[in-house]
């Protein structure tokens, strides 16, 4: 199981006073030593956090591979294009949320995907960058994210992590479409709303294999530290792939 830390938030802390201060490569760079796997920022159209010069520097300094969150904006494309990080995930924007709400809707022009993400999914494949795309755990999503030639899907567990405890028919469709993804012969990543004390049940479904943890890192870290965040975080990942093994034998 990888544990992929996205650090939007230590940004949005910076921005808030448009400040040296904290640096979310400082924060990516701690989060690697405290055992994250990999780091995952969101540079938006609106750069409400990230800037463009942080994706540079994570490109450059971190160690541990950069997943790249971006919409279709071209001036981001070319960017995620010019750095080529290991992977990019597409994901949907609207400027008016808070955060990221949903997938992207995969099938809302006559049943087709939006043919600007098309293109951009085609453009950073020719450039072998990894692509993935963030979609709810929905069977048609799944089915076009394959004929787009992708590499991976995210699966959103936000109303997943909404409903928690009471969230067994959520994770019931996690469970469905991740094991659909996997038979696609797409790799299986989830995210979002994930906090010590719900991702244990999304942790423990076998295809599976990365999750993307952010606002509760963050969270977690104004109090007790962000390499303690991250390790609180990826002792709970490990123990919930243990127990899932020893139920499968």
């Amino acid at each position: 199981m990888r544990l992929y830390i996205n650090v939007d938030h230590v940004a949005t802390v910076r921005q808030a006073r448009r400040a040296a201060e904290p640096d979310p490569v400082d924060a990516a760079a701690a989060c690697v030593r405290a055992g994250a796997d990999g780091i995952t920022v969101h540079l938006r159209e609106d750069r409400r956090h990230i800037q463009d010069h942080d994706v540079r520097r994570m490109a450059d300094v971190i160690s541990a591979p950069l997943n790249l969150e971006l919409a279709t904006a071209d001036d981001i494309v070319d960017l995620a294009l010019e750095l080529k990080p290991f992977q990019a995930t597409f994901v949907p924007e609207r400027r008016e949320e808070i955060t990221t709400e949903g997938g992207l809707n995969l099938t809302g022009v006559n049943g087709q995907p939006d043919p600007r993400l098309a293109a951009a999914v085609d453009r950073l494949k020719e450039a072998r960058v990894r692509v993935s795309l963030f979609i709810d755990p929905d069977l048609e999503a799944l089915a076009v994210a394959s004929d787009l030639g992708v590499d991976a899907v995210e699966l959103h567990t936000g109303e997943y992590a909404n409903a928690y405890p009471k969230s067994d028919h959520a994770l019931e469709r996690l469970r469905a479409a991740a094991s659909r993804a996997r038979a696609l012969g797409l790799d299986v990543h989830a995210g979002h709303g994930l906090t010590t004390m719900n991702v244990t049940p999304v942790a423990a479904i076998p295809e599976v294999e990365e999750l993307s943890i952010g606002h509760h890192i963050v969270s977690r870290a104004i109090l007790v530290g962000i390499e303690r965040a991250v390790r609180e975080m990826r002792r709970v990942l490990d123990t919930a792939r243990v127990d899932q093994s020893s139920e499968d034998s």
